[in-house]
């Protein structure tokens, strides 16, 4: 399944990603945002379970913002 969910509070906006049925998440991609970062972050998660990404990123911060894009990531397969 395509998701695309809109993030908030971050300078990307937004994810896209595929989701299987057994949730694994692959195909990550951001709009806009710190490109290097960001590609490497859909890198690394690549082939990951849903609950492993919420694990690793939920909470990451950007600065003084409240989130991250990689917080908004664990929030987008969360809510997938």
């Amino acid at each position: 399944m395509k998701i695309t969910y809109q993030t908030h509070g971050t300078c990307s906006r937004s994810i896209s990603f595929d989701k299987a049925d057994d949730g694994t998440i692959t195909n990550i991609s951001f709009e806009g945002g710190c490109n290097g970062n960001l590609k490497a972050i859909s890198k690394l998660c690549d082939g990951m379970k849903a609950d492993e990404i919420i694990a690793k990123l939920s909470g990451n911060l950007c600065g003084s913002k409240s989130t991250s894009c990689a917080d908004q990531l664990a929030k987008a397969v969360g809510q997938a």
